[in-house]
Parts: structure tokens; sequence; C-alpha cells
């Protein structure tokens, strides 16, 4: 959009725990996205954080150092220009929360992969954050190398090359390596300017809407009037058409009812009463950047992120939720790990757009598995949906599945 209103692209931080990801995050965007209480108290990012800036660029400046996130050019101190919006989401590092950065990867554009040079590259995510690339497809990666100042100038070149290395061979053999210190603001203006490079893709704006919810909040404060209340507030990306203020929406699977110990999702419908991008109201909404919608659900059934997973559309336009699916998994090539071969009543951890759902095998047939899942999911016939399995007592990828047509 020319009025910068809403971002153009999703990109996501990928890698290893501590590697500086949040820390990027927030000299690119000014916001820390570690909000989550959970993430606070341990000290990591636990769900996806995501914050929105404007890359711009000084009119009098030449090359790197024109490009800021200021209004005010660092160096010369004139008005900067607005050059594009892009949304960054903050996805977690450590190796139990993989899950999580899988739900984030399906709806972005781009990456920002992050590998710190104080330890030898590639560490476990850093490798595991590599096969998601891979596995989806993603060719617009951005490498950013950080913590250059703990290990001095000679270790950080070799650290370089050890990346080089280990991306040889790969659908990024050739990204770009940028050497960032993101608490200084050191080479933040090269990467600014790299990143407003990124291709913006080509947008459906004409079908039937639809959004994946990646964060679900209560903005109502403790103490608050009832005549005071606002309805939840559900965040996600536009995959498709747009959205309008005062349009009528259905919310998929939906909202759990849980009664007498049974679990079921009922579909929930609902109006937008306003759009946000984290700063600006909005009237109409469609394809890229992250937005936020009010709505007029009862505020508890959104709080703690409960219906991220969830897909947004207009009444009666979205896939069916199913609770068993027939796919056909293909299988990754992982050396550092032996894979034996599926059985009928292993558990998987599958990740199906924004949501991360358990899954159990009831027939395997060569490639072909039958899937029980613990809860509904909508899936769209295109979709890969990631594969982990529990070896030796952990989580990892595997592969990815599709749905047998």
């Amino acid at each position: 959009m020319n009025d910068m209103k809403q971002s153009v692209l999703n990109i996501e931080t990928l890698g290893h725990i501590d590697h500086g990801k949040t820390t990027l995050t927030k000299a690119l965007t000014g916001v820390w996205t570690d909000r989550h209480s959970e993430s606070i108290k341990r000290n990591m990012t636990i769900k996806l954080g995501y914050a929105d800036t404007i890359i711009r660029k000084c009119p009098n400046c030449q090359g790197a150092e024109a490009y800021t996130v200021s209004d005010k050019c660092p160096s010369c101190n004139a008005q900067s220009e607005p050059l594009m919006r892009v949304s960054l989401l903050d996805a977690p590092g450590h190796e139990t929360l993989m899950a999580t950065a899988i739900s984030g990867a399906s709806i972005i554009d781009a990456v920002l992969f992050v590998i710190a040079a104080n330890e030898p590259c590639p560490m476990q995510q850093t490798r595991e954050h590599l096969m998601i690339i891979n596995l989806l497809g993603i060719k617009d990666v951005i490498i950013v190398q950080t913590k250059i100042d703990i290990v001095g100038k000679e270790k950080a070149k070799k650290h370089y090359e050890q990346i080089r290395q280990f991306i040889k061979g790969s659908a990024i053999e050739n990204a770009p390596i940028i050497p960032v210190i993101s608490n200084r603001n050191i080479n933040v203006d090269v990467l600014l300017e790299r990143m407003s490079q990124l291709k913006i893709p080509q947008r459906d704006e004409t079908s039937d809407p639809m959004m994946y919810v990646v964060r679900s909040f209560d903005v109502n404060k403790p103490g608050a009037k009832i005549s005071g209340l606002v309805g939840g507030v559900i965040g996600g990306a536009i995959t498709k058409g747009r959205f309008k203020k005062g349009d009528e929406i259905e919310i998929r699977p939906g909202i759990n009812i849980t009664q007498q110990n049974k679990e079921t999702y009922k579909p929930a419908i609902t109006r937008i009463v306003s759009m946000n991008n984290g700063t600006d109201d909005m009237e109409e909404a469609t394809c890229g950047g992250l937005i936020g919608l009010s709505t007029e659900i009862d505020p508890s059934f959104v709080k703690a992120d409960s219906l991220v997973g969830n897909i947004v559309g207009h009444v009666g336009k979205l896939p069916s939720a199913v609770k068993s699916m027939q796919i056909k998994y293909t299988k990754i090539n992982r050396t550092d790990i032996q894979e034996p071969g599926m059985k009928e009543g292993e558990p998987l951890l599958l990740g199906i757009g924004t949501a991360t759902v358990v899954g159990y095998i009831k027939k395997v047939k060569k490639d072909t598995l039958q899937v029980d899942l613990n809860r509904p999911a909508c899936v769209e016939s295109a979709m890969k949906v990631a594969v982990l399995r529990n070896l030796d007592k952990r989580w990892r990828l595997t592969g990815y599945a599709v749905l047998k047509q």
C-alpha cells in the first residue's frame, strides 16, 4: 500500500537459541518482541513475537549509510523517505519449540537467518532451521552474522567460512552474509539496504479472503468496567483476498468448548470492529504483513493465544476442519539422526499452517499415512505439513507431508 499502512512482506528471524534474534529485531523495529510473560520469565522466545518497521532512505546520503528506520537520517539529520513497510516475526530457536518456528514459516515471504559468531556453525537449531528453509522452498534469505564483537576480526572471518561451508549445496548457497552488531547499531544500515531489495511476491487479492492466526489476546485491563470491555483481538497474515472493517467473519476450527470432559471445537462467527497494523487503524487490509482484527468475541476465548492455529475468512468460505487425514510423507535426508520406519500408534507433531497439532498414525502403507489428530485442523490441498517425530525423547523435524488427493 502506498500509504505504508500495511506491510508488504513478512520476514521471519530464524536461528539457534541465544544467537541474537530478538536483539536484532529490536534494532530493526525498536520493539522488544519477547512480550509474552512466560518468554520474559524463561528468558527465551516462546511465542511468535512480531513488530512492524518502515525501511527509510536519506535523499542526501550515498550507499548503505542512507538506509535507516528513523525519521531523521543518523548521518546528516535530513528527513528520511519511506521505502517499504515490513513485518518481522521473531521465532523461537530452542529445540523443543521447533513446531512454533515452523508455524511461523508457513506465512513468511523471506528470512533473516541469524548465526552467532561466538559458537561453531552449525548449532543444532541452525541446522534444523536450514531444513525448514529448504523444506518450504524459501529463497529470499539474508544470513545475519551476529556477536562478531565478542570474538574479534580473525575468528569472525573463520566463522564466516564455516557459514559458507554449512550452506553449500542448499537452496540458499548464494545467500548474502552480513555481519551485524545489533546492540550498537553497527552495520544495521547495510542489512536494511539489502532488505529493501527483497522481492515482493505476487498476491491474490481477488479470491475469498483467508487469514492465518498467529496471535490472539485480550486487550482489556484488569478491573475494567463491564460497560467498557471490548472484544478479543486476533492477529495474523492475510494470504489471499482482503478484509474490510465491518465484515462478518468465521473462525475455524473455532473455540474450544469442554463439557463433561468432552472437548469440542465450534466455529465462531463474529464481526470486524476495527483493524490495526500495530500503530494505525485501517479501513481495509489485504495480503501482506501482519495485522490485528478487533472483534466482538468474548475476550475470555482469545486470551493467552488460545486461537492460534485457526484460520479466518468470510462465513462459509473456509476449508472444513478435519480430525483425520490421509497424507503422503516425504522424508528429508538427515545424517545426524537414525530414523526408523513409521509404525501404527506412533505420535507425530504436525505443523499445519500456524497450528501445531499432535497426530497418531492409524495406518501405514509405504509413504502414505492415515493420521488421527488430537484436535481438528483446517488443511488446504496444496499445503505442506511439517512432520516432527519423537526420536531419542526429542522432537525432530524429519520430513513433510501433503494431503492425498
